[in-house]
């Protein structure tokens, strides 16, 4: 069926699977992950038996982002933060290189569809908004929440998903929303019931794969080229260049500070929960404000 470490591969009846499979981490994102993701895409194109890609995920989530509490708390060679000298092109080419491979799957010949199940969030909706379609459950959640300290979505899809004021809306607070509320935005294309979802995302798949290949691919092209157009490469440009800012500023260093103190997960529930992030780091917050956070894995 494999052989990935990260990912299983296998196509039947015109369709190649990709599917996450790192399920004791919620299929987060290791050093791995990026290139094994595009390694499988080209793989599907260029087996002429492939006509569609569908795109899932292993275990309760799709995909729970960067496997950064390692990073966050204690890495003897940093590799999200470099230190008190940054140099910001190593880590835009680190970064752009991820990047470009999640966004294979936009520039895959052929349609790719992303089935979105438990979670989406940080990375991992990165990934997701880069497939063609997105197909989600209605309980599945899909978010950006480092967009509040320490991340900035380097796909840059939200807003050619969702038009300036609902992107704004979601990364100005990095909540996450409903997959049911993502369909009534246009974020998805539609959402099911969990117990329908493998079968929705069938049906669409198998009604892409009776269409000759050589259509596929030009319709696509066309619609692609639209964003293109519209400066969506220069867009990335930039959020990954920002995102690499957001973890070398104060507050980005702020926030691993209190990682190394306190553990990732306290730091990421004190940043999701609304609580205040001061301008320009500050102080950590009090042990004992801390406390009672959920620290589990």
């Amino acid at each position: 069926m494999s052989d990935f470490s990260t990912l299983l591969y296998e196509t039947r009846d015109a369709k190649a699977y990709i599917t996450l499979n790192r399920p004791d981490r919620l299929n987060a994102i290791d050093d791995e992950m990026p290139a094994e993701i595009k390694a499988a895409v080209e793989r599907a194109n260029a087996d002429d038996n492939v006509r569609v890609i569908i795109l899932r995920g292993n275990g309760k989530a799709f995909c729970a982002g960067y496997d950064l509490k390692q990073y966050a708390e204690a890495d003897a060679t940093p590799r999200w933060r470099q230190g008190p000298i940054w140099d910001p092109i190593k880590d835009y080419r680190e970064m752009k290189r991820n990047t470009d491979d999640f966004f294979t799957l936009w520039r895959s010949l052929k349609p790719t569809i992303c089935q979105v199940h438990g979670y989406a969030v940080a990375g991992g909706s990165d990934i997701a908004l880069s497939c063609d379609l997105l197909i989600m459950a209605e309980d599945a959640r899909i978010g950006y929440p480092p967009a509040r300290v320490w991340g900035c979505p380097t796909t840059a899809m939200w807003v050619y998903r969702l038009g300036a004021q609902r992107a704004k809306r979601m990364l100005l607070t990095g909540d996450t929303t409903t997959g049911a509320t993502a369909a009534e935005w246009g974020l998805a294309m539609e959402a099911v019931p969990a117990a329908r979802l493998d079968r929705t995302v069938e049906a669409l798949a198998d009604r892409i794969a009776g269409v000759p290949i050589n259509q596929l691919v030009m319709q696509k092209l066309m619609i692609n080229q639209a964003y293109d157009n519209m400066g969506l490469q220069g867009t990335q440009i930039l959020a990954t260049l920002f995102d690499g800012i957001t973890r070398n500023s104060a507050e980005g260093h702020w926030f691993k500070e209190f990682a190394e103190r306190d553990g990732f997960h306290a730091a990421v529930h004190w940043r999701d929960s609304g609580r205040r992030i001061p301008d320009g780091g500050g102080p950590l917050p009090d042990p004992a404000e801390v406390r009672g956070t959920d620290r589990g894995d």
